[in-house]
């Protein structure tokens, strides 16, 4: 059995310039909201056959991944395999198809696959990893489609494709806490 994603995300942007900005490993970081380090083995640039480092936050795990491209076609596709086991994936692969939906407006269609080891627990594990690996796609698309500038990332501002999309209001903020108090849970007569 395989776990099986697919995330959508319209970007205010041509394909060539969101595939170019995607797949250019040193900006990445300036805008992908799971990694911490993202990298071609040796620099090159990326094209089939080459590998990738990638390794995410720590706050998501920490994990580092090696990923081979097994196509490279620019500015419609690219598609990437996992080189290695690192734990818990007995498989794991990915690809970015790129769509223009106008001049500058493209959809971008990002399908992942893979398989959770041991084989004993992979349906427990493969659910809850694809549940995660799903809500942070869809989180890192829409931060390579904020606007220049944007704040809310890991980093700091992030650059997009082009314009403006709109984006979630923020929650309110929470009245600060008493230094050595612990938080209670306001009564409902208190509300």
């Amino acid at each position: 059995m395989s776990a099986h994603a697919v995330v959508r995300q319209v970007v205010p942007a041509g394909i060539e310039e969101t595939f170019d900005l995607i797949h250019d490993y040193p900006a990445r970081l300036e805008w992908d909201t799971l990694l911490r380090r993202a990298e071609t083995v040796g620099g090159a640039a990326p094209a089939q056959g080459v590998e990738a480092i990638c390794s995410a936050r720590w706050s998501l795990g920490g994990m580092t991944f090696r990923t081979r491209y097994v196509t490279f076609s620019r500015p419609e596709l690219a598609a990437v395999t996992l080189v290695g086991r690192p734990p818990l994936f007995a498989s794991w692969a990915a690809s970015i198809r790129h769509h223009a939906l106008a001049d500058d407006v493209s959809e971008l269609i990002y399908t992942l696959t893979f398989r959770c080891r041991p084989k004993m627990l992979a349906p427990l594990v493969e659910p809850v990893a694809l549940a995660t690996f799903r809500w942070e796609t869809a989180r890192r698309l829409r931060a390579l489609a904020r606007p220049p500038g944007a704040v809310n990332a890991p980093s700091g501002p992030r650059p997009a494709c082009a314009a403006s999309i709109p984006r979630p209001r923020p929650m309110p903020a929470r009245p600060p806490r008493p230094a050595g108090t612990r938080w209670r849970p306001t009564p409902p007569a208190a509300r």
